[in-house]
């Protein structure tokens, strides 16, 4: 049964706000749940149809309705069970190869495709400008299938980032009239920017970039005038893992 109290706070937890006043996050799902689980999330509670599926401690596992589930579901169709987690603490940025940074990335399903983008090709670190879609956000968490707790992920001024990382690292921005991506030699550590959907990456970040690259057009047709950033981020990540 889900009390007045748990489904308040559930419901609140839909706003960054109170995601960052409680500490808490939603996830839902029977794969997502068990991938974070697997993580070592610290859980808050769990409501599932079947609770015999996730071998935790049962004092913070509820038996619900379906009827209860759909009540508190972020979901147009309620995925088996529902949890609460405790935000883990951000870690240090390790710095050891690739970084890449989004400038401003509003949708959360791209956030949560990139996400994913990064554990498939072993980017361990993630950097994220403060305007960007909080990855604690749900559609993020379900998007990201469990890569949220594998990859890194820090929220800064992203100005500031890129201006203390360009001693150590190049700095590559994506952009229309940028070199094409494949024919530049790519390097195995470096920093890459990819920038908001509507408008690519701001001005101010562009004065920090000092290798503009492209990923050409083929087609012929001048109406599709960009790639969606996380389809972009797929392509830019396969070359610079190509070497």
């Amino acid at each position: 049964m889900v009390s007045k109290n748990q489904k308040k706070l559930i419901n609140s937890l839909h706003q960054k706000k109170y995601r960052k006043q409680h500490g808490l996050f939603v996830a839902e799902g029977k794969k997502v749940i068990n991938e974070l689980l697997e993580a070592d999330l610290k859980l808050h509670s769990l409501f599932a149809l079947d609770t015999s599926f996730f071998k935790i401690s049962s004092e913070k596992v509820f038996t619900v309705t379906e009827t209860e589930l759909k009540s508190i579901s972020f979901l147009t169709t309620p995925q088996f069970a529902l949890a609460m987690f405790y935000i883990p603490e951000t870690q240090l940025l390790k710095n050891d190869g690739l970084i890449l940074a989004l400038d401003d990335v509003r949708d959360p399903g791209n956030l949560g495709t990139i996400i994913r983008l990064c554990d498939w090709f072993g980017i361990k670190d993630l950097v994220c400008s403060e305007q960007t879609v909080d990855c604690f956000n749900p559609k993020v968490i379900q998007a990201t299938m469990g890569s949220v707790t594998r990859v890194n992920i820090v929220y800064t001024n992203l100005e500031r980032f890129l201006i203390s990382g360009r001693e150590e690292m190049s700095v590559y921005g994506t952009f229309m009239d940028g070199n094409t991506i494949y024919s530049e030699q790519l390097p195995k550590k470096g920093i890459i920017v990819m920038g908001n959907e509507a408008n690519g990456i701001s001005s101010d970040i562009e004065q920090l970039v000092n290798k503009k690259i492209a990923i050409p057009r083929f087609g012929i047709t001048p109406v599709t005038e960009s790639l969606n950033v996380a389809t972009a981020t797929a392509i830019i990540l396969n070359e610079f893992r190509r070497i």
